[in-house]
């Protein structure tokens, strides 16, 4: 019997424009690869500061399946001390501009501030993954309307520096929705196109364990926006949490599978993630699932 039988044809939710003519397609679920080109990040940092071992990771990540590549040059773990843009651009432009040449998947640049991001559009960057939601460089939406790229909003209290200080919520989910509402409303007042935005509500990003399993357990709330949703719970602490026996943050591999799997199953259109070729494995099981069904 032919694999139609068992299979029902992709429907094509959300397509995210891109430069050139491009295009991002999301008919399935999308991983977006991790590329922290940074001394302190708090999964991989240092393992990729150098430019040839960047590329090569990238490179690797597109080979496992990654359909985006995010690179950042600033750490937004907790604690986490803000970094000069000047120093970040020295981190993030030689490796955009090189892994641009060898490849055109969609690179996102991981950046809330508006210089970076200009220079890493120049560089052949296609997209801004700003966790800020355009809230600590007025600059930023200016850039983004501009440049007519897309962008991912995240949630996240207060700075990467405190965010984890006594995060407190009456209903989580249903404040994180409200967010979503006010900043959508502001990109557009903007000049940025709502077809244009994607949302991730931050696990991690000033989370308690409830919080976080709370999101992920009741992302379609935030599917009533109809636009792309992105989760990131890659190696995050809820997950040492729930399985403290796990000491290393490379070792968080099982619970990175399970958190994104439980994403995608609840509505994520996109997983932000470190280890590509295991996630990538367990959505291409879970999708053939999907169309069987």
């Amino acid at each position: 019997m032919s694999k139609q039988a068992f299979t029902r044809q992709e429907v094509t939710k959300y397509v995210i424009p891109l430069s050139g003519g491009r295009r991002l397609e999301l008919s399935h679920p999308v991983v977006m690869g991790v590329l922290n080109v940074t001394p302190d990040s708090f999964s991989d940092g240092g393992h990729f500061v150098e430019i040839e071992e960047a590329i090569q990771h990238g490179l690797r990540m597109e080979r496992e399946g990654a359909g985006i590549i995010d690179i950042g040059g600033e750490s937004t773990r907790p604690g986490a001390e803000s970094v000069p843009a000047e120093e970040e651009m020295e981190r993030i432009i030689p490796v955009i501009e090189k892994l641009r040449q060898e490849t055109d998947l969609p690179i996102s640049i991981d950046t809330y501030k508006a210089s970076t991001a200009r220079a890493a559009l120049e560089a052949g960057a296609d997209m801004v993954n700003d966790v800020s939601a355009l809230r600590f460089d007025p600059s930023m939406a200016e850039l983004v309307a501009a440049q007519k790229v897309p962008l991912v909003l995240t949630h996240m209290l207060g700075t990467p520096r405190d965010m984890q200080d006594n995060p407190h919520y009456e209903n989580c989910v249903e404040e994180i929705a409200q967010f979503f509402k006010e900043r959508i409303d502001f990109c557009v007042r903007s000049g940025i196109e709502k077809t244009r935005l994607i949302l991730d509500p931050g696990i991690g990003f000033g989370k308690r364990l409830t919080d976080n399993l709370e999101i992920l357990s009741g992302l379609r709330r935030f599917k009533q926006f109809s636009l792309p949703l992105m989760v990131g719970p890659s190696r995050k602490r809820f997950i040492w949490m729930l399985h403290p026996i796990v000491v290393e943050v490379q070792q968080r591999l099982g619970g990175s599978i399970a958190a994104a799997t439980a994403a995608v199953l609840n509505g994520a259109d996109m997983v932000r993630v470190h280890d590509v070729a295991e996630t990538v494995e367990a959505l291409k099981v879970i999708q053939a699932i999907r169309e069987t069904a």
